[in-house]
């Protein structure tokens, strides 16, 4: 539970902020041992029986880069973990979660929990899962400073691409939503008017403009029948991509079975577990653990078991090349176990992953430009056959009554 505080300092100077606490009980001990004098404390989140209202909030990926960035910069520069968690949270005064989120972190520190375990006990933001554990394996080995900066580097890239797909996507986006609207518009309203005139005559009409009058009829009877099962279907899909793990292994093994989407995909997730494995492996953390906390930050559920299961084997020391080439989950590009078998033998492992993941990531970059260049004509050519087709069936029976 989350509860807001005010009241007076170790200095008497006026204080108030948030803490996370099991009960009203922990939240005073927790005040105490801050040295803080409470004249208020209130209850943030509801509660009914083991349901919260509140929930987690998920940064944008520039924040938490930048956050990890500023905390690095401190912790080089000789500033204690508490001290640069501090100094964080007066930054942020403005930022409610953000502060509240520092606030939180900086009491777990005080009880003496590590850096890790006070990540992983808030509740104020939701942190990726290999952020938490790459957080938990470089602070054991004394590489907080150097892995955050890498983490920084690393999900500001992240966000780079990620905008820069969604700016490329908007306006061919546009036009398809325009082009549904379009011709669910003339089927709706503008076929049954012009269908009103054909009844008035009597003989058979053109198949092409039977079929566009079913259409027209069916969606102007059943246009909100229509928009709620589409709603429904992509609030049920989205629900089982989230919550199904079966579900979602299988549309992610379709995707990786498209004859383009495949290498689009495959590409992006390569250069992901590149990217980051080179950044553990740099900063000394073992390659097992390397491997699995790369293995967690892939979409696709299938590659993300290949790896997984590599990582279980690697530790009885057999080579992750050959492991990924014998797997039988899917087919990994050829030139990437080429590559870190390579590395394997060179003891550049590192080195050639960071290379591969920029190889990659230009690759990628020109499928996804040549992609959305076709794109947008595709869904014109869509909207112009589509409307071109409702116009030439209505008009079809009025050339064939003035030819009669």
């Amino acid at each position: 539970m989350l509860y807001s505080y005010k009241g007076f300092d170790a200095n008497g100077l006026k204080t108030k902020g948030k803490i996370e606490a099991n009960s009203l009980e922990e939240m005073k001990i927790k005040l105490k041992a801050k040295s803080v004098l409470y004249t208020q404390i209130k209850e943030e989140s509801i509660n009914f029986g083991k349901i919260s209202l509140k929930r987690k909030k998920t940064l944008p990926l520039a924040t938490l880069s930048n956050l990890s960035r500023d905390l690095s910069i401190y912790l080089n520069s000789g500033v204690t973990l508490i001290g640069s968690i501090n100094l964080l949270k007066q930054r942020y005064k403005e930022n409610k979660t953000i502060y509240t989120f520092f606030e939180t972190i900086s009491t777990y520190l005080d009880e003496g929990k590590s850096f890790y375990d006070s990540l992983e006990s808030q509740k104020t933001i939701k942190l990726p899962d290999f952020y938490k554990q790459s957080v938990k394996v470089s602070e054991n080995g004394g590489l907080l400073e150097s892995v955050l900066l890498e983490l920084s580097v690393f999900l500001k890239e992240q966000d780079r691409i990620k905008k820069q797909i969604g700016q490329a996507l908007a306006y061919p986006l546009f036009i398809l939503f325009v082009s549904f609207f379009m011709v669910g518009f003339m089927l709706s309203f503008i076929v049954p008017k012009i269908t009103s005139i054909f009844t008035q005559f009597n003989q058979e009409l053109p198949q092409s403009t039977q079929i566009v009058i079913f259409l027209g009829d069916f969606f102007s009877n059943n246009y909100h029948i229509i928009i709620a099962v589409f709603v429904f279907m992509i609030f049920l899909f989205v629900f089982l991509l989230k919550r199904s793990l079966k579900f979602k292994f299988a549309f992610d093994r379709f995707i990786l079975g498209l004859p383009f989407f495949s290498k689009m995909v495959e590409q992006s997730e390569l250069a992901r577990f590149s990217y980051m494995n080179s950044i553990l492996i740099k900063s000394s953390v073992p390659i097992v653990q390397a491997i699995n906390l790369s293995a967690n930050i892939l979409k696709n559920s299938v590659m993300k078991k290949v790896f997984t299961d590599a990582s279980k084997s690697v530790v009885e020391g057999k080579r992750l090349s050959s492991l990924l080439a014998s797997n039988s989950t899917y087919k990994i590009d050829e030139a990437f176990i080429h590559s870190i078998s390579i590395g394997e033998d060179t003891s550049r492992l590192s080195e050639i992953l960071n290379n591969l993941a920029s190889l990659y990531n230009e690759s990628n970059k020109d499928k996804i430009n040549l992609f959305l260049s076709l794109l947008e004509p595709m869904f014109m050519l869509f909207v112009g056959v589509t409307i071109g087709f409702i116009v030439i069936a209505m008009l079809l029976p009025i050339f064939s009554m003035n030819l009669g």
